[in-house]
């Protein structure tokens, strides 16, 4: 069963799609995923990828949700008001969300995250706790602070490719840490990332994978957004695998 849903933060509307498994529920109810897309991208993703994992994580028993994070998809709010920050705040109302459903486990609620999705997840993961940890190349602050050219900021907003980044989302840059974040939390883990990625270097993955003293799964050829039905086909099976625990 596929449903909308809101969840309200700071009196804007998140919004997502929840995706429930057809099979009655366990006595504590179904395991959940949390997924999170990446830089001005949606809970769809490139060529539907997240619509593609949820439905076949819902047929393997494990609900999951995808949101717009405010400002982005059709998520309230502005992308000029942007942060990491509020993208956390986003992940950590949904997560509670996920955990109050009468129908999902609270203990068994896991995050998945791409890209800049990735960071939030890792740097939300000591608060929201997941029972798993899934990172579809992530990104780390250094992707962006190109920008910050000489120190120099940006007045207000920057006109990034038709998208209007505001000043506050690169003055916090410097101060996120999601690496120490996701040593802080040592859960379990697993980092996917395309071998030929030419947005995140693979060698960022492997970092992420050190600090959560994780596997990374390398996918030979893939790039940032797994562009071919093969890789699709395999980063969801070996998803799928991970968050099943197998």
């Amino acid at each position: 069963m596929e449903s909308f849903v809101t969840v309200r933060v700071d009196g804007q509307n998140v919004y997502g799609m929840l995706h429930l498994p057809d099979t009655d529920a366990p006595p504590n109810g179904h395991p959940s995923v949390l997924m999170l897309h990446g830089f001005t991208g949606s809970r769809s993703a490139d060529h539907r990828l997240m619509v593609l994992t949820s439905r076949a994580l819902m047929a393997a028993g494990i609900a999951s949700m995808r949101i717009d994070f405010r400002g982005s998809g059709e998520s309230e709010g502005d992308f000029s008001e942007m942060t990491v920050g509020r993208e956390v705040q986003d992940t950590l109302e949904a997560a509670g969300y996920l955990r109050r459903h009468p129908l999902l486990d609270p203990l068994r609620v896991s995050l998945l995250g791409h890209s800049m999705g990735g960071m939030v997840a890792a740097l939300s993961a000591p608060e929201v706790r997941p029972q798993r940890l899934a990172l579809w190349s992530p990104a780390l602050p250094e992707l962006w602070l190109p920008m910050l050219r000489g120190g120099f900021v940006p007045p207000v907003v920057t006109d990034r490719g038709g998208w209007p980044l505001g000043r506050a989302f690169l003055l916090e840059l410097p101060r996120l840490n999601p690496l120490e974040a996701a040593r802080r939390w040592g859960g379990e883990a697993r980092v996917f990332h395309g071998d030929q990625d030419p947005v995140v270097p693979p060698e960022v993955g492997v970092r992420y994978a050190q600090a959560l003293g994780c596997d990374a799964v390398g996918l030979p050829g893939a790039g940032h957004t797994f562009d071919s039905l093969e890789w699709v086909d395999q980063l969801i099976r070996e998803t799928t695998r991970f968050l099943l625990g197998r």
